[in-house]
């Protein structure tokens, strides 16, 4: 059975890719973008400071410190996640800028940066606490250098830090959706990759399972034609032989003839899965009608064949299931009954169809044959031709029942419903 097999996204799938990729797009331009503004602010702020006559030494100096810290952090947030590693890193790169901002007050241009960092390496309280930290410096330090102040020197880097602190919160939210978004794309690729791995499973068991119905088939198909041929050549070879009668072997090679012919064109029936030869020549009742004439013919057997005037034309199915019954009980009776009467009913039960073939041989204990049936040694223990049967009606939605005693006989009745469908999985 062919099966469509989920295939999982690709490296390069828009699925694996396309919207993570565009989020860590926008992440690592803001992540420069922050680079190339504390680098800006740093040369801005040692200009300005060597413009205002701030001693040389300590402002590059403070500036080389605070440069080289911050590369340092950049480098090692490559390498290791760690947020109090990070938070620790942020206490050292403060200080270093308090001391450029105790050199010169133009340091506190740097603080934009610092109150980015802090909304996005730190929890909210302790950003918070930070920020204002930072501002209490940025307005202290006017002051502490010039002796005076400005409302703008308070209100500008009020507003800046403020909205520093909250763009740090929505690059924190950008990060974490992006994270999310990831492991998302990872479950999914890994539930499709877990389907196509189910789907060949499911693929593969439906392979087996054909293979082992259309297995089971060949043998009840090779057991109800074949086998019972083979046996009815043996049966008449061996009865031939005891009568020791010259003049009737033609006769009985001319049935063994027709026996052998017959098997072989099932023979190649059964390897071109088509309908038995038999229902070539009729219908159901047609064929079932020369098989009744053709033991009479063989054995001696009194037979007699009924059938419903109104029954309905069979689909192939059911005529191809009843005739294989009809033959492996017919075979039994021949083989196993010792009797001197059988009778066919086929009749017509409403929705369904139903085969009865009673006779008035041997019979034999069921309940025995109830045990064997349900075990797993029916083919062993000589019960293989009932097991076959009951099987082969159960695949059609039908059923078999054998009533039988020692002595009394035995009346098998075979039913399938009209509308029967084969079913998925056979029982073997």
């Amino acid at each position: 059975m062919a099966s469509s097999r989920a295939k999982p996204p690709s490296p390069d799938s828009p699925i694996a890719q396309g919207a993570p990729r565009t989020l860590s797009a926008t992440i690592r331009s803001m992540q420069l973008g922050l680079h190339f503004i504390t680098a800006v602010l740093i040369v801005v702020a040692c200009l300005r400071a060597l413009a205002d006559g701030s001693p040389a030494a300590p402002v590059l100096l403070g500036a080389l410190v605070f440069s080289g810290w911050y590369v340092g952090g950049v480098v090692l947030a490559g390498r290791v996640d760690d947020r109090p590693v990070a938070a620790w890193w942020l206490a050292g790169l403060a200080l270093i800028w308090v001391g450029t901002v105790a050199a010169s007050a133009e340091f506190i241009w740097l603080a934009f940066p610092l109150w980015l960092l802090a909304g996005y390496i730190l929890r909210w309280r302790w950003a918070v606490i930070c920020s204002v930290a930072v501002f209490l410096v940025v307005a202290v330090a006017p002051p502490l250098h010039f002796g005076t102040t400005s409302y703008a020197n308070v209100i500008g880097p009020l507003l800046g830090g403020t909205f520093a602190l909250f763009i740090a919160r929505g690059y924190v939210e950008l990060v974490n959706d992006l994270q999310e978004r990831q492991r998302l794309v990872a479950s999914l690729v890994h539930a499709q990759t877990e389907m196509a791995a189910l789907q060949e499973e499911l693929a593969k068991t439906q392979r087996l399972s054909g293979a082992k119905a259309e297995r089971t088939r060949i043998s009840r198909d090779i057991h109800d034609t074949v086998a019972q041929g083979l046996s009815s050549i043996s049966l008449l070879t061996t009865a031939a032989l005891e009568r020791g009668e010259l003049a009737a072997m033609p006769r009985t090679l001319e049935q063994i003839d027709a026996l052998a012919r017959d098997n072989l064109v099932d023979v190649r029936r059964i390897v071109a899965a088509l309908a038995p030869a038999a229902l070539d020549e009729g219908a159901l009742s047609g064929a079932l009608r020369r098989m009744l004439e053709r033991l009479t013919e063989e054995t001696g057997l009194a037979t007699e064949f009924r059938v419903d005037e109104n029954l309905p034309a069979l689909p192939t199915t059911v005529e191809v299931a009843l005739l294989r019954t009809a033959q492996s009980a017919l075979a039994n009776v021949r083989q196993h009954a010792e009797a001197t009467r059988v009778v066919v009913n086929l009749a017509d039960a409403g929705d369904s169809v139903r085969l009865d073939i009673v006779d008035d041989g041997a019979g034999f204990d069921t309940s025995a044959w109830h045990t064997r049936s349900r075990g797993s040694g029916a083919a062993t223990t000589g019960g293989y031709g009932l097991h076959s049967m009951r099987a082969r009606l159960h695949e059609l939605g039908g059923g078999l029942d054998v009533e039988s005693a020692p002595g009394e006989g035995t009346a098998l009745s075979a039913h399938v419903p009209l509308a029967a469908k084969p079913l998925e999985d056979p029982q073997p």
